[in-house]
Parts: C-alpha cells; sequence; structure tokens
C-alpha cells in the first residue's frame, strides 16, 4: 500500500534526491506538466541520470498521455530503466490504456524484457475519464491502481478547488468502486495545492481514507509525514485488530462465525480487513 506518492520533475536531479530520502512511500518523477514543452528531451536524458542507480524507495515516472506527441518518446526511454511502473497522464479511456500496452508490449520484446512486468497508473483527471473510469481500471493486466487528477479535474467543472473539494466526492468515491470491481489496489487520491495548509491538507487526507482511498499524492517533502500519519492505523487499532484476529480464530475452532469483541460485532469481513491492516503496519 502507498500511503504517499512525492512528485518531482524529472528533470531536477536535486530535487529528485530531496524526494528519494523525504519518507515518501514512492517518489514520481515527472515528464508531464513538471516540464516544459521545450525541455522534454533533455528531462528524459536527466531522467535516465537520475536512475544511473536504483532508487532508495519504489519508484513511478509519469508519461505523457497517450495522445500526445511525446508519448512514443517517453517510453522508449523510460522501458528498462530500474522503475517500479509509469503513471499515464490524463488518461480518457481503455484504449488510452490497451495504446500504452500494445507499445509496451513491443519495447519490452525489442529489448529482451520480460512481458508485462511494467505495471500502470492512469492519471484520472477529466469527466470523460472519471465516467470511463471502469473500463479504465480493468483495460489490461498492467494495471495497478487509479489516481486521481483533481486540479485538473475541478477546474473543468467550475469547480475551486481546495476549497469547495466537497464537490469531488463522486469522481473520488467512483475511483474507489471502479477499483473494487477491477480488483486493483485502491486508488490514490489527487494532489493537495496549498502547501502551506496543513490542516486542511489532513482532513483532506482523512476524507480520502474514509472513502477507500489507499493514499495520497503529494507535492512537497513537507507534506509526506502528516499524510503518512493520516493513512496509518493507530496503535489502538492495530491492538483491536490483533483482539479481533484472536478471538475470532478460538470462536471458528468451535464453528461461530458471529462474536463480539469489546461489544462490537465481528464476522468474516471484519476479520479479514484485521488482518489486512496486521500485515501491513503490525511491525
Amino acid at each position: 500500500m502507498l500511503r504517499t506518492v512525492l512528485f518531482s520533475p524529472a528533470n531536477d536531479p536535486k530535487k529528485a534526491a530531496k524526494a528519494m530520502i523525504s519518507g515518501a512511500d514512492a517518489v514520481t518523477l515527472d515528464l508531464e506538466d513538471a516540464v516544459a514543452y521545450s525541455q522534454k528531451e533533455a528531462a528524459r536524458d536527466l531522467l535516465k541520470e537520475i536512475l544511473r542507480l536504483p532508487p532508495p524507495v519504489k519508484l513511478f515516472v509519469r508519461v505523457n498521455s497517450a495522445g500526445s506527441r511525446y508519448i512514443l518518446d517517453d517510453l522508449e526511454e523510460v522501458v528498462g530503466l530500474p522503475v517500479d511502473g509509469l503513471m499515464v497522464a490524463k488518461a480518457e479511456s481503455a484504449g488510452d490504456m490497451e495504446k500504452i500496452d500494445w507499445l509496451l508490449r513491443l519495447l519490452e520484446e525489442k529489448k529482451g524484457l520480460p512481458p508485462g512486468k511494467m505495471r500502470l497508473i492512469p492519471f484520472i483527471e477529466s469527466p470523460g475519464g472519471i465516467i470511463r473510469a471502469p473500463e479504465i481500471a480493468s483495460s489490461t493486466p498492467r494495471v495497478a491502481a487509479l489516481a486521481f487528477g483533481g486540479v485538473d479535474f475541478s477546474q473543468e467543472i467550475g469547480l475551486r478547488y481546495p476549497a469547495e473539494s466537497e464537490g469531488l466526492l463522486f469522481a473520488r468515491s467512483q475511483l474507489v468502486l471502479a477499483s473494487r470491481c477491477a480488483g486493483i489496489d485502491p486508488p490514490l487520491d489527487t494532489v493537495f495545492p496549498d502547501i502551506k495548509n496543513v490542516e486542511k491538507l489532513e482532513s483532506e487526507a482523512e476524507l480520502a481514507r474514509k472513502l477507500g482511498f489507499q493514499g495520497k499524492l503529494v507535492v512537497h517533502p513537507a507534506q509526506v509525514e502528516p499524510v503518512n500519519r493520516v493513512f496509518t492505523p493507530g496503535r489502538e487499532e492495530i491492538d483491536y485488530a490483533r483482539k479481533v484476529v484472536a478471538a475470532f480464530e478460538e470462536a471458528e475452532k468451535s464453528g461461530v462465525a458471529v462474536i463480539q469483541v469489546d461489544g462490537k460485532m465481528v464476522e468474516y469481513p471484519i476479520v479479514r480487513r484485521s488482518k489486512e491492516i496486521l500485515k501491513l503496519y503490525d511491525k
């Protein structure tokens, strides 16, 4: 699970180095919006320089959209680098992801790489993308999760984000449900652009957590710790999960599948969630 994914321009090695030691669960080096059109080629060269050595954290690269003039060059340069996957900007349809999948298969074959290894995180940032999220999520086995581009989406539908973030409720819920139906990981919530407003950042992260997101995209190292804290279960929750699993396993031996723990009903779905919490966070 990824609580925080920190964005950093692919053409700034100093920022990339700081991002990788920020405490974020993953870093995304951006070849899209963070790079001026005139600097795309130089950014790809700098990306290769940054990744001369394997990164110390999970690392993704955001490539330009499937319909852009830059996508083929992006993929040719990135395939074979030590990255965990690609974020695909402005994913609009299953066709976009199928196009990327086809290009990746050709490049993997050309470079002698295992087919299908490169995972994809479509970046959903338009009304069309939100409506078609279910088909995007299930378009190819490469899709690992969805990411929400709430800033662009807000502008398209006339919201003043983050002040009017309640208007994103349907879009966020659509991504969670689409992900669950496709059997992929929960989605990643949108970046929060007001870097100094930690209180609002935390409330946005808490809302995303309650809706079913696995974590949040962040744009500054200062945002990493607050978001990690929101998406990490507290000691009390972890202790309760341990108690649930132990009590249920004991009851199950007697053929009982519904019990009470601390006055709360516990059955199989609760136990499954408790086991997930322990697997991820009971270190």
